[in-house]
């Protein structure tokens, strides 16, 4: 495949080749700053933006994602769901009382993750506007020029700078404090650097993904209402029904992940020489019929269901706890707020973003 940077790259389809890049060692993240590796865009300060992976890589994958961790553990995520289950519930009041038809995006797939990340992280929630703009710019391909890229990364930055020199000064109880100070169990306290990098990271992942993911998930069980329907009548279901939707359509999966291979490697395929930039598509291996019985239908009590969305191996999806946590809470108030709910247009009229690495919709009427 030719990438928008005119960089060539082997494209990774099924299921099986795809887990093992993931999870293999042959296949490195880290060596994707080499000067050889594929380029999504011609730009640096992509999502893949090589002097943040270079500063996160410093630190060690293994003692970064060990530090960052101790935060994101199902049972700290499960302490949070009373919070997310009241602020989805502060957030459907409002679009009741704003009245029907309503956006689901703007009114709650966007602003609960972002309350979540931003309660987490200790970042002021008014300032939410400005990290959206620099996330869609962030995850572009072919949307923004490399000159805006590198100006919205810059800013990103300094705006991180300005957040950690204040906690610094009033530490709380967020992850960027705990981070800061080694307090928490987090180890040693992490350099500044380092604490600008996780920052960026944390609040793209956070909320980004996590918002199409949501609309993305309400729109297809509302597209065929018997989906929502079966859930309104079992909603036991909810856990099984959110992995379900990750796997039928992952929007934080829509463009895939980067590896380098290090060394030669036979796949289904053939064998992928050392030095090839390989994109592992989570989204057709999510559909690969050899893996998956009716791999093109969405039946939210599959079981089991080992999608790839949040990846495999060491460099699966760290937040993965936290998005399923908003999912699952955000899904269940809404059955039990909204058993009426359905979409306010045809499924076909619906249109996502483009130019960017995710594919979230643009809005989702809904009434009920």
């Amino acid at each position: 495949m030719t990438l928008p940077s005119g960089d060539g790259a082997a494209l990774l389809s099924r299921y099986d080749d795809v887990r093992t890049a993931l999870s293999d060692p042959r296949f490195s993240r880290e060596a994707l700053t080499r000067p050889d590796a594929a380029r999504v865009t011609a730009g640096d300060a992509g999502a893949f933006d090589n002097s943040t992976a270079r500063t996160l890589n410093a630190q060690g994958h293994e003692r970064w994602r060990r530090m960052v961790g101790k935060w994101f553990t199902a049972k700290r995520m499960t302490a949070l769901r009373p919070d997310i289950e009241a602020m989805t519930d502060r957030l459907v009041d409002g679009m009741i009382e704003r009245g029907r038809p309503a956006d689901l995006v703007s009114d709650l797939a966007f602003p609960l993750p972002v309350y979540v990340i931003c309660r987490m992280l200790g970042v002021p929630e008014a300032d939410r506007d400005e990290f959206k703009a620099w996330s869609d710019i962030t995850l572009n391909t072919t949307r923004y020029s490399a000159a805006e890229m590198d100006a919205a990364h810059e800013e990103f930055a300094a705006y991180m700078t300005r957040l950690i020199d204040a906690r610094r000064e009033a530490p709380g109880d967020d992850l960027l404090s705990l981070l800061m100070t080694g307090a928490g169990g987090t180890e040693e306290p992490m350099p500044n650097d380092a604490l600008i990098a996780t920052g960026q990271a944390l609040l793209l992942a956070g909320h980004e993904t996590t918002a199409g993911y949501l609309a993305l998930m309400v729109a297809h069980l509302l597209s065929e209402r018997s989906r929502w329907q079966r859930l309104v009548e079992d909603p036991a279901l909810v856990r099984l029904a959110v992995e379900e939707s990750l796997r039928f359509d992952p929007n934080g999966a829509n463009f895939g992940m980067l590896r380098y291979v290090l060394e030669d490697t036979e796949l289904s395929g053939g064998v992928l020489s050392a030095g090839t930039t390989v994109v592992c598509s989570m989204a057709s291996a999510n559909r690969d019929t050899g893996t998956w019985a009716d791999a093109d239908e969405m039946n939210v009590g599959r079981t089991p269901n080992a999608h790839l969305t949040f990846g495999a191996g060491p460099h699966s999806c760290l937040g993965q706890p936290l998005a399923r946590t908003e999912l699952q809470t955000a899904l269940t108030v809404l059955l039990r707020r909204l058993p009426t709910l359905d979409l306010a247009v045809e499924p076909s009229e619906l249109r996502a973003h483009e130019g960017l690495l995710t594919a979230p919709l643009r809005e989702l009427p809904v009434t009920w």
